[in-house]
Formats: structure tokens, sequence, C-alpha cells
């Protein structure tokens, strides 16, 4: 594991299965072992994730302690989501703040899951601050497999439901970025409803307050960062459709040949009832 590859080659390519029974064994044991990265949710469901962290030998936090650990859980008993975050826990318990290093480490691990499990354990370090959260998280909102740039806003997304007007502050900046992954994290923690989370009742009540990153993104070139805006937009028309309604009038107004824009607003509408 000292030896860190992020080469996107490692990406996968490969058709993923999309049920359990059809993931053969021996792709199985690859997942169990890291040496492979899933290609779809439910190869990463089937993952045995106390055999996972018992693998990470040359980690340099308490690879004997996490071992131990991981296998006194019963980590079927949980959803996905949950499993996730207890890994996640125990790679801090066991030494991923240790040192810059250790964490690193996991960021840069060739498999997808356990790259997801840093995820988690950014989000659950009590000593962290918000902002200090977002910045450890940056190069997993950004990876460059869809599965961790998903953990990476869902194991945040606590945090930020707890304080999403100081999260919109801090992610002000990120809805500029040269990259969509970045720009369309920003979008896709502070959904009023999401997706798999927890709702944000402040922005529901008031969608308002999202103003500064969603138009900022109005007339995004990249179709992930369109489909991110359109469904903030879509939660907000649950509480609120006459809002919703009036900023895309007015976004369609000031950009009548954007493609981008329009599509936006068209998605964001799609369940608001026509008069």
């Amino acid at each position: 594991m000292d030896k860190i590859d992020c080469d996107s080659s490692l990406a996968p390519k490969r058709q993923g299965y999309l049920r359990l029974r059809d993931i053969p064994p021996e792709l199985i044991d690859l997942l169990n072992h890291g040496a492979v990265e899933t290609a779809t949710l439910t190869e990463q469901a089937a993952i045995d994730v106390a055999a996972m962290l018992g693998t990470l030998n040359g980690w340099s936090g308490d690879v004997t302690g996490l071992a131990r650990d991981a296998a006194e859980q019963n980590f079927a008993e949980h959803g996905l989501v949950k499993r996730m975050a207890l890994a996640g826990s125990l790679l801090g318990r066991h030494g991923a703040f240790a040192s810059a290093r250790s964490l690193h480490q996991l960021m840069a691990h060739r498999a997808d899951t356990v790259r997801g499990f840093a995820c988690f354990t950014i989000a659950g370090h009590t000593g962290l601050s918000l902002a200090d959260k977002f910045g450890w998280m940056r190069p997993l909102a950004a990876d460059r497999h869809f599965g961790v740039r998903e953990w990476a806003w869902l194991a945040l997304r606590p945090a930020v439901v707890a304080a999403p007007f100081e999260a919109i502050s801090l992610l002000r900046d990120w809805v500029s970025e040269p990259d969509a992954n970045l720009r369309r994290f920003a979008i896709e923690i502070t959904r009023p409803r999401g997706v798999w989370a927890k709702r944000i009742a402040q922005l529901l009540a008031e969608p308002w307050h999202g103003l500064p990153l969603l138009e900022a993104c109005r007339c995004d070139e990249s179709r992930y960062v369109q489909d991110s805006v359109a469904n903030w937009l879509n939660d907000a028309a649950k509480s609120e459709p006459e809002w919703v309604a009036d900023i895309c009038m007015k976004w369609l107004r000031h950009y009548p040949d954007d493609k981008a824009c329009y599509y936006i607003t068209r998605r964001a509408q799609r369940n608001l009832k026509r008069s």
C-alpha cells in the first residue's frame, strides 16, 4: 500500500453486475482484497467489509488492531451507508489521523471502497471544523470513481444538515471551480431533500439561501452539474413551487438561448402542476 497509484486506468471500464447473485465468486474475492474497483453499487454491497479492512497491510495505522476490531463487527446487519460509516470510524480509531500520511494512504488507495471509507473517516473526525472537513474532502469529491464522489457528499451531509448556511458560504468558491465534479459536489450536498439523506429543513422552508450556489451553475456546461441543479430546484419545488417557477422564469428571461439553462429549468419544473 506504500505505492500510491491514482492512475485513471484503474477506474472500472467493464460492465458491472446489477444483481448480487450474478457476481462471480472470483470477482467478490478480488473486491474484498481491494484488487479491483467496483463498477456498480451492487458490487459494493457484496463486499465483506471486515475482510477488506483486514487487507490493509502496509498502512501506517494500526493494521492489527483494525483487523481485530473489524472481525468483531457484524457489518451484514447494517445497510450500506452504515457499513461505510462504521468502517470509516474504525479507521479513525486505529490511526487514520495519526499522521497526514496515514489518511493520504487511504485517500489514494487503489480500491474505490477504501477511498469511500476515507470519506466517512474525515466526516466523523470530531476535532475538525466544517471548513477543515471540506478541505480534506476535496480530492475525494473530485475522485475519478463515481462511487467515491457519492460517498464524499453523503458522508458530510449530516454536518451540512446541522449548519447549512455555513456550508453554503464555504462552498461558494467550489461552484467556480474548473472541475465539474467539485461544482456538482457543492450543489448535491446542499440539496434540500437529497437522496439517502436527511432533509435540510431550513432550505426546504427558505430555498433562496441556496441561490449563491445555484446561480453560479445555472448555465453550467456539464450535464452532471445541470442534473444536480435541476434536482436541487425540484426538491425545493415540493415546498416552495412558486419560488422555483419564478426563478426558472427569471433565468430563462436572462438566458433565452442558453441550452444548458433551458435544460435545467425544464427538468427543475418537471413535477410542477401546470394550470
